[in-house]
């Protein structure tokens, strides 16, 4: 079942909570978007299916949608929990430009987007669609583009190299312990090691290491969201060596220390 609440509306775009508590393996009906939009998991793994190409969804890989795209979803994992945010024609032409259709649907989510994708949000709890949240989507909706139209291969699941990211992605997100290490994950999947950091530098545009590390400086960020204070403990709970090495990780990718982070995402310093 899947269910869409309203956030926020603007001049050309609105912006969507949609929940999907789905639970099935098989590809959903066809579904036919009219306009463009992109869509940001904030909780939860699910699989999306345009173009001919497959795709694991989830807070480090977002997708766009395009006008006139037949999709299916299929939701092996459970539920999910997304922001989607829907461009009118005119707004989608002021920000792309009359330029090619995007060549590419799916967009890794560093930490700096993922960043951007929080402060949006924090925005629209301003109640300052105008300006505040319109002025928040810029920075967002530009790193989208210059990913989509960049030329770059979609991380698509399949079969060869692809496989093992899309694998190695999910053995991360669960934590599991071999996801501690290079050799025990390799070992997990019964590759070697040198495929598996191949196919990721190949497949994302970065390192496993960097997105291992991405992956936890967004739980990070979940937790200073909420306004979490003991930074020692979280490190600790996030397996970092101490607190420094969370800190000099967490500025590496998000271009902030944890304690600017946390007032970064309060609702209260969106507004002047």
């Amino acid at each position: 079942m899947r269910s869409s609440v309203r956030i926020a509306a603007g001049p050309g775009f609105v912006l969507d909570a949609v929940t999907c508590v789905d639970d099935h393996r098989g590809w959903s009906a066809a579904e036919l978007g009219d306009r463009h939009r992109m869509v940001l998991a904030r909780r939860g793994t699910f699989l999306r299916r345009a173009g001919g190409r497959s795709a694991v969804v989830d807070p480090t890989l977002a997708y766009l949608g395009l006008p006139d795209e037949e999709e299916r979803f299929a939701h092996p994992s459970g539920g999910d929990v997304c922001t989607s945010l829907t461009l009118s024609p005119g707004l989608w032409r002021t920000l792309a430009g009359d330029g090619p259709r995007p060549v590419r649907r799916t967009i890794y989510v560093d930490a700096r987007l993922d960043l951007a994708h929080r402060r949006v949000l924090a925005a629209a709890r301003t109640g300052d669609a105008a300006f505040a949240l319109t002025e928040s989507l810029l920075p967002l909706v530009s790193a989208t583009l210059s990913q989509v139209t960049g030329g770059a291969t979609d991380p698509a699941t399949g079969g060869g190299a692809v496989g093992v990211v899309g694998a190695a992605r999910e053995v991360i997100a669960a934590g599991h312990p071999a996801a501690a290490g290079l050799l025990s994950l390799a070992a997990l999947l019964e590759v070697s090691p040198y495929t598996l950091s191949r196919a990721f530098t190949r497949e994302l545009g970065v390192s496993l290491t960097h997105y291992r590390n991405r992956v936890r400086v967004g739980r990070a960020l979940d937790r200073l969201e909420c306004g979490e204070t003991r930074l020692a403990e979280l490190a600790a709970e996030l397996g970092f060596a101490d607190q420094a090495h969370m800190t000099r990780t967490v500025r590496r990718h998000c271009g902030h220390t944890p304690a600017a982070l946390r007032r970064l995402l309060s609702p209260d310093t969106q507004t002047p």
